[in-house]
């Protein structure tokens, strides 16, 4: 809002004011409310076992880790108001900021840290974000179930001072530690409500810009109210956000241009439809699109399958076709995003990995056919049933049948929840999903990046000793570590063709001009409220 001449309107003011009082005392508040869709559920809201980016939004614009991104993207010092590094950069000290509180008024303490980061870590939880910690201290160990949870490299050394041990110095920690797998728990609260922590809106409290409310575990609709009790509640001027769920984005839209929607995602044929609408945004982001196989299926475990698959894409047509935005995969690490020391792409460096080649890929079929000694093939590909991952695997289907003779391609389409957790079971052929990185460095790619069931099923040496010699041997050496990941990107996706890339996604949606401060991560399509204001 502008300032104004106080002599000029002071009468005015005055006779506003008390109009405004005797009619209705929010009239202010109930301007600042936001009317956004979003085109899935959340799966959970306990931030040691969330696995999709609902999921991650809703937790991101409602809590407050160690950091947290600035308006220009760079990570901040938020929870914490000091660090210090250890000369061999592999213990940092933290200091709390202790006017930060729960909003239940609890202080926010360096205990709810540790109870957090263990519960993440913790193999019984089963936590779809615990890869995230192969870099701190013991963090791979205790994921293996090797050794004990206390053993993690986090310490409370006092009620405002935290201590963090990592495995090898890394130059990300501050944008890793902004992702909602490494924010606090209220202790209390957790020991409370022990496994049933973070079902609902209500079993759980928040330390961030705002609360959940209204999310019983299942339904469709929550809202973000202004949190009272962050300790920066006065730069938040929404006083809430009012989510829904619309799965069809034809819907959102019919509720945008009837002005029940202050945003809606734009997707597929509609970015044609909407382009030119003065209300129209889109960016590529850094966020995949890919395909995981089961390797613990007979079908799915043959490398000549999977090579076939990740070869027989026509990867343009579909971003040309179906996405309308975004662009062809290149590899799994993202183009654009991650440079080296001289300022050149990784992506440049590493090359094009397995991008559409017809005639290879037929002949990697037909390997797969005798080596299986099948000529018609069943494959079930695993999707959500979000509108746009529908399209995608609907393309998928009839794409991958007219390329790879004898194939054919059902398709299974469910809450993503339920996708989540039949992923982790194994209980799919092949899954489609996307997956937004966590910080700028090729191997949040190539060791979590959507990767399910990497580690317990991909035993491939050369891929490990590669990766393990990124993070430790040349931890400080950019040149030879970047090597060692180029060459492990290599084998995964070129030689065993674990995951097959299909693009870098692009995000469209539409938002009314009377929004401001509204921007999404610097990593993908999750949205940041908490600088926005209603014009």
């Amino acid at each position: 809002m502008h300032k104004k001449k106080i002599a000029s309107v002071t009468l005015l003011a005055t006779a506003a004011l008390l109009t405004a009082c005797g009619q209705n005392k929010g009239a202010s508040s109930s301007k600042q409310v936001m009317k956004t869709a979003v085109t899935g559920e959340i799966s959970t809201l306990d931030s040691s076992k969330y696995g999709d980016t609902i999921s991650s939004e809703t937790l991101q614009n409602s809590m407050e880790g160690l950091y947290r991104f600035d308006k220009k993207g760079q990570a901040r010092l938020a929870g914490a108001v000091k660090v210090t590094k250890s000369k061999d950069q592999k213990v940092y000290t933290f200091t709390l900021r202790k006017n930060a509180k729960w909003s239940n008024g609890d202080p926010v303490t360096a205990q709810d840290y540790v109870i957090a980061w263990r519960r993440t870590v913790d193999p019984k939880n089963d936590s779809l974000d615990s890869d995230s910690y192969q870099v701190i201290k013991n963090g791979t160990d205790i994921v293996a179930g090797k050794k004990k949870v206390s053993s993690l490299g986090i310490k409370a050394l006092g009620k405002y001072k935290l201590q963090v041990t990592l495995e090898n110095p890394i130059q990300y920690l501050p944008d890793l530690l902004t992702g909602a797998q490494f924010y606090p728990q209220d202790t209390k609260i957790v020991k409370k409500y022990g496994s049933s922590y973070g079902t609902s809106s209500s079993k759980l409290v928040y330390n961030g810009p705002f609360t959940v409310s209204q999310w019983t575990g299942s339904n469709l609709k929550w809202t973000l109210k202004k949190n009272k009790t962050y300790w920066n509640a006065k730069s938040v001027s929404l006083s809430a956000v009012k989510v829904q769920v619309i799965k069809t984005t034809s819907t959102g839209l019919n509720l945008y241009k009837g002005g029940q929607l202050d945003y809606a995602p734009v997707d597929s044929d509609y970015v044609k439809q909407y382009e030119k609408n003065a209300d129209y945004h889109t960016k590529t982001t850094p966020t995949n699109g890919y395909m995981v196989f089961n390797l613990k299926r007979k079908t799915t475990g043959n490398v000549h399958v999977r090579r076939a698959i990740s070869l027989g894409v026509n990867k343009q047509e579909l971003v040309k076709t179906v996405l309308h935005s975004g662009k062809a995969a290149q590899g799994f690490v993202a183009s654009d995003f991650i440079y080296d020391e001289n300022g050149k792409d990784y992506r440049t460096s590493a090359g094009k990995l397995m991008t559409y080649n017809l005639k290879q890929a037929q002949k990697e079929w037909a390997l797969a056919k005798k080596q299986l000694g099948k000529s018609k093939i069943t494959i079930e590909l695993l999707t959500s049933d979000m509108d746009a991952s529908k399209r995608v695997g609907e393309y998928l289907q009839s794409n991958l049948m007219e390329n790879l003779p004898g194939l054919t391609v059902k398709l299974r389409s469910i809450p993503l929840k339920s996708r989540l957790a039949d992923t982790s079971k194994h209980n799919f052929d092949m899954v489609y999903g996307t997956w937004q990185p966590s910080f700028q460095d090729p191997i949040d790619y190539l060791t979590i990046g959507g990767l399910f069931n990497l580690e317990s099923d991909y035993k491939n040496s050369t891929f490990w000793k590669e990766i393990n010699q990124a993070k430790s041997t040349y931890a400080t050496q950019p040149a030879k570590r970047q090597a060692s990941l180029i060459a492990a990107e290599k084998q995964l996706i070129q030689k065993d063709a674990f995951v097959a890339p299909l693009y870098q996604a692009g995000v469209s949606y539409l938002l009314k001009s009377k929004v401001t401060g509204f921007r999404l991560s610097p990593y993908g399509t999750v949205a940041y409220y908490w600088d926005v204001k209603i014009k």
